[in-house]
Order: structure tokens, then C-alpha cells, then sequence
């Protein structure tokens, strides 16, 4: 087992100075409901800090005005036709489906086991679709996507980033390393200690604080793993996020103990990037 250290952020991509536009990372976020429309606007603003495009493609409609308000502040997206999601698929070098998606119609059906309501139902539909379709892409798989998982539809070497619940909802008692090489994956198993498991090696990364509890900041982790994603393999993507999400919310707790939100910690992240 590796132990994810300051020096492993080396090894990530940097873009060269004669690079072009387009030259140093595209991505596509799809996810999103009318119930959690925020979430993939974590992923978003998070993953727009570190690639040339991140292209935005959500099913329901009342996320698209909620993006398009943002548009007004935050230029740093492309938010694309629901229809025209597989045509920015093939243009992205990564792809992530799940941040926002609803496993259930409301709150209280997620205390009642195998049932799928019709938004259930929808979110399958997506991800199956799309991953089955793009089996060649590099995926992130996350939330309300991990949630519906069926491990067959797994890409080669996707990231999946679940908790201990979610890795159980997918994958049952079977240990997270053989579930890596038996799906050919990577799996970034989130707690205070987080385990990054890929076919051959588990890295470790240390780090955090309660303040992670918060809604919004997995979805600020999930862009962050699709944007280094882009341009680097995929067990330093997943570990060299969750070391840096770690270190931004570190940060944060020395000034404020766990007083801050998602907002605070996508903000944070740049600068932790650029401590190499």
C-alpha cells in the first residue's frame, strides 16, 4: 500500500506554456434534478478551475435555468442541450454522470429497501445508456449513478467514488481490492482514512475533517477527479483529488474549524493544486 504524499501531486499533468485551447482538458458533467440542481454546479465550477472546457448536460429542465443564471457570473461552461449529450461525450477526454441524479422520488422512499420509483427508474436508465455506450471513454461515476451501479455496465478503469454504504450497495461483502481487479476499476472508497484501490496497487490518503460531512463537498471532489482524470491516469486522478480536497478542507479548519461549506472548498482547491 502507497501512502499518497505532497510529492505524488509532481506527477500530474502541467500544462505546457506554447499549449492551445482545448490542448489541456474537455470535460462533460451530467447529472442533476430538480431536487439537488446544485450539486453538478460544484462539480462544474470545481473542474472549470483546472480544464480548458467543462460542457454541462442535465435531464431535467429546471437545472438548466438554474445554470443558465450562473451563466451571468460564471462564464466557464458550456451548458449543452440534453439531446446533444453524446456529441460532447466524444469531444470530452473524461466524463462525469451522477452528481444531482435522484435515486428516489423523495427522501422518505430511501429507507425502503429494493424499490424503484420512476426517478429510480430514470437515473438507471441514464447510466446504463451512457456507460454502456462510451464503454472506451474515462468515466467518473458518482452519487445518485454509483447509487443505481450495476457492476456489469463498469468502463474500464472508471472511478467509482463511493463510502462504505454505497461500496455495499454495489459490490456487497466482496473486499474493495478484489472488486478493483475483478471489474477492472478504480475505486476511491471515501472516509476519514480514503483507500484508492486500481487492478494492481491501493494507495492511501490521510487527511480531512468533519467540516467533509457537508452537503456539496463530495460533489466538489467528483469535479476535481474528472478534470485531473483528463489528462492523467486514473488511480493518480482519484488519489491526488482526494489529497487535495483533503488538504483544502485542513486548510479551512485551521482558519474556521469545520465553519465553512462547499463553496469555501471549491475556492480552496486551486491553491492546493498549485502547492507541488
Amino acid at each position: 500500500m502507497i501512502s499518497f504524499s505532497s510529492d505524488d501531486l509532481k506527477k500530474l499533468f502541467v500544462p505546457r506554456r506554447d499549449s492551445s485551447k482545448g490542448q489541456n482538458g474537455q470535460v462533460t458533467i451530467i447529472g442533476g434534478s430538480k431536487l439537488f440542481h446544485g450539486a453538478p454546479l460544484f462539480s462544474l465550477v470545481t473542474a472549470s478551475r483546472v480544464v480548458d472546457m467543462v460542457f454541462f448536460a442535465s435531464p431535467d429542465p429546471s437545472v438548466g435555468e438554474v445554470a443558465s443564471k450562473i451563466k451571468s457570473k460564471l462564464l466557464s461552461f458550456i451548458w449543452v442541450p440534453w439531446e446533444e449529450t453524446e456529441q460532447y461525450i466524444k469531444k470530452s477526454d473524461s466524463v462525469l454522470i451522477g452528481p444531482g441524479f435522484m435515486r428516489f422520488h423523495n427522501e422518505r422512499d430511501n429507507n425502503i429497501q429494493n424499490v424503484c420509483d420512476e426517478k429510480c427508474k430514470e437515473t438507471t436508465e441514464i447510466t446504463k445508456k451512457f456507460l454502456l455506450a462510451f464503454p472506451n471513454k474515462k468515466w467518473v461515476i458518482d452519487a445518485g449513478s454509483l447509487q443505481v451501479l450495476n457492476p456489469n455496465w463498469i468502463p474500464r478503469l472508471a472511478i467509482l467514488t463511493p463510502n462504505k454504504k454505497e461500496y455495499e450497495m454495489i459490490f456487497g461483502k466482496i473486499d474493495p481490492e478484489s472488486a478493483a481487479k475483478k471489474h477492472n476499476c478504480v475505486i476511491a472508497l471515501k472516509g476519514p482514512t480514503t483507500f484508492v484501490y486500481s487492478p494492481g496497487e491501493c494507495w492511501k490518503v490521510e487527511g480531512g475533517n468533519p467540516g467533509l460531512t457537508k452537503g456539496g463537498s463530495g460533489d466538489v471532489e467528483a469535479g476535481l477527479t474528472v478534470a485531473l482524470l483528463a489528462k492523467n491516469e486514473p488511480i493518480l486522478a482519484a488519489a491526488a483529488s482526494s489529497y487535495i480536497i483533503k488538504k483544502a478542507a485542513d486548510l479551512l479548519y485551521e482558519e474556521v474549524g469545520t465553519a465553512y461549506n462547499s463553496d469555501d472548498l471549491a475556492a480552496r482547491v486551486p491553491s492546493c493544486i498549485s502547492r507541488k
